[in-house]
């Protein structure tokens, strides 16, 4: 929720990991002058860019099908290949609550 509460977060992950995962830790070190800005955003902005993320990756997956097909005899077929992209992304079935933060 705030600066201080992910610095406190941070150093109890840098405790626990820092002997095994060097690397992440000093990437996040690095990284947290691009971070903080983000903490600067009430909880339900937050969500929304989670949510905008989650979608852009779905959409992004969807034109990569599509563009690797090149082109389609008939919409159903096009339809087909969305269908089966958005499929792939979770065949189990079990992360279906998960995603994209339950947009609506």
């Amino acid at each position: 929720p705030s600066e201080q509460a992910a610095l406190d977060r941070f150093a109890e992950f840098s405790e626990k990991w820092e002997k095994r995962y060097p690397a992440i830790i000093r990437l996040w070190t690095n990284a947290w002058a691009e971070f903080v800005p983000f903490l600067q955003f009430d909880n339900a902005i937050r969500q929304v860019i989670y949510t905008t993320n989650a979608i852009e990756s779905v959409n992004a997956r969807i034109r990569r099908a599509v563009k690797a097909r090149g082109h389609f005899p008939t919409e159903a077929a096009a339809l087909k290949c969305v269908y089966l992209a958005i499929m792939s992304l979770d065949p189990t079935g079990t992360a279906r609550q998960r995603w994209s933060n339950r947009w609506k």
